[in-house]
């Protein structure tokens, strides 16, 4: 048998963000300039740089908040669920 290093088991941390939010961070970044850039060709240079600017503080915000709620999507149902069960008497009979 060999050794396998499996690392650390905890995730990638980066200025604060955490496994998968790292790259909607930088989607997020690069998305803004995209915006902007588009803006500032368009209509205005000015416009442009301020589109940029609250494009990217609202992604990295947004980003940040999605990322307090934990690293995985999770439903947290309060209540207790009773699931029912349909069971036959016979096994290859029908109709019993």
């Amino acid at each position: 048998m060999y050794p396998v290093y499996k690392g650390l088991q905890k995730p990638l941390v980066y200025r604060g963000f955490k496994g998968k939010f790292i790259a909607y961070g930088i989607s997020s970044l690069g998305l803004g300039l995209v915006m902007g850039g588009m803006t500032g060709a368009i209509v205005n240079m000015y416009i442009g740089g301020l589109v940029t600017i609250l494009s990217i503080a609202a992604g990295l915000f947004y980003t940040f908040s999605k990322q307090s709620s934990g690293l995985h999507d999770k439903t947290r149902s309060k209540g207790i669920f009773i699931h029912h069960i349909h069971l036959r008497r016979g096994y290859g009979k029908t109709g019993i």
